[in-house]
């Protein structure tokens, strides 16, 4: 068996239990952190607070997004944890300790508090002890591992010359800790747990982060050889997708994270488009060309080109609004603007450029057509448009001053599935899903 970046046995000894869980993919539930179930839900915050929240939340992190592209050779990472949109519960040790992590396709590492904690964020449930888990033991220097996961490093001071890791976040945020190996456990939706025995961690003792309440640290979809992702390798055919249901609908269905086999998208109007990798980003990238709203289509190259041609757009699970550049944007909205025939109101958060009063049924809003290199997506009203205030939808786009775009949960994902393999973006009509090499 293989690993991701020449990992060795380290992250291969998957136990024969293990694989046989693997056999066939598996699912788990992910939180939007705005549902009930979320340890971040506030229940004296109305509905149209927390989509506020999520506005300001998605261009903040859009902002950070730009710097990282700007920046492309610093060595942090770009992921403000406040800013991720949906969690996963799992556990960690044994015996196994319960905690949260945020979601995220912008970072490489799963990484949380631990004692001892010399300076720490705080914390609702018990940091985690390692020295209380008869499965945690750090790595060291001299393992393959630790030269090969960007943000670690050896003190030439430690005793135990133990690897250490440094994450740095766009707004000054921090983790510093000892890379570990640990095993984790997934609570999948068939109600089998999936243990994870031999996974490398972050286990933070020295953190400065924006979090509140339960949550403990960040789970890494990334590209990055320690993501959750590349260390299931083979085991789960380097394949994940999610499906993303707004925390705003009243629905019994939740959403998923899936592995494997369970990860496939296929049926009628299934689409790929290329997915693009760029030195030192952990990033999904693909390549938007243009877009259509009804008839009408404008390409968009030298628009969606400043950073480097091929892979112009980002597709992240942490960003709510889908963010084009100015010009891109401007004709969108113009466009949208043109084909509904109502007279715009204002978004009560001054956040949304265009806006409409009523039923997202009655606005009669067009499909827009989303063309990737070689895949024609069509965004349907719920994907397109996102209700900011009561019966008042906005278009859920946003526009950048730098040239990039990040294509954000509710165009690229909600009520679909987003996954990863194979170096292809897969959309089945609403659907998306990505897969890792």
């Amino acid at each position: 068996m293989s690993c991701f970046s020449s990992l060795l046995v380290l992250l291969c000894l998957y136990n024969l239990s293990f694989l046989e869980a693997l056999n066939g993919g598996f699912s788990v539930e992910i939180i939007h952190r705005d549902s009930p179930k979320s340890p971040f839900y506030s229940s004296s915050e109305t509905k149209f607070q927390r989509v506020s929240n999520a506005l300001r939340r998605s261009i903040n992190r859009g902002n950070h997004f730009s710097k990282s592209m700007m920046f492309p050779n610093t060595v942090s990472a770009t992921v403000i944890p406040d800013l991720g949109e949906y969690l996963m519960s799992y556990a960690v040790g044994t015996p196994p300790r319960k905690v949260f992590g945020v979601l995220d396709t912008g970072s490489d590492i799963i990484w949380m508090q631990c004692e001892p904690c010399r300076n720490c964020f705080k914390q609702d449930t018990p940091v985690f002890n390692p020295s209380k888990s008869t499965t945690y033991k750090t790595i060291p220097c001299s393992s393959t591992i630790c030269h090969s996961v960007l943000g670690t490093f050896c003190s030439s001071s430690s005793i135990t010359k133990n690897c250490k890791y440094d994450i740095n976040y766009g707004d000054g945020s921090f983790s510093h800790g000892d890379l570990s190996v640990e095993t984790l456990t997934l609570g999948s939706t068939n109600g089998s747990p999936i243990p994870l025995p031999r996974t490398a961690i972050g286990c933070g003792h020295n953190n400065s982060i924006n979090f509140k309440g339960i949550n403990s640290g960040i789970v890494g979809l990334g590209r990055g050889p320690v993501s959750l992702i590349n260390q299931l390798g083979s085991s789960a055919g380097w394949k994940f997708s999610y499906c993303l249901v707004p925390a705003t609908l009243n629905s019994k269905v939740s959403s998923r994270l899936n592995f494997g086999d369970a990860a496939a998208v296929q049926g009628p109007g299934t689409v790929s488009t290329p997915l693009f990798s760029k030195p030192q980003q952990v990033f999904y990238y693909l390549t938007l060309e243009g877009f259509s709203v009804g008839r009408h289509r404008r390409e968009f190259g030298s628009s969606l080109s400043r950073f480097g041609g091929e892979g112009n757009t980002v597709i992240d699970s942490g960003t709510t609004l889908t963010l084009l550049p100015d010009d891109v944007y401007k004709w969108l909205e113009s466009a949208v603007s043109h084909a509904v025939k109502l007279k715009p109101v204002q978004d009560p958060n001054q956040v949304l450029g265009l806006c409409y009063k009523g039923t997202l049924d009655k606005l009669n809003i067009p499909v827009i057509t989303a063309h990737f290199r070689g895949a024609n997506v069509l965004l349907h009203p719920m994907n397109t448009f996102v209700e900011v205030a009561d019966k008042v939808w906005c278009l859920a786009f946003q526009p950048t001053q730098n040239g990039f775009g990040v294509c954000g949960g509710v165009a690229c994902a909600r009520g679909g599935v987003a996954g990863f393999c194979g170096g292809a973006a897969v959309f089945g009509g609403a659907f998306l899903s990505r897969q890792v090499v």
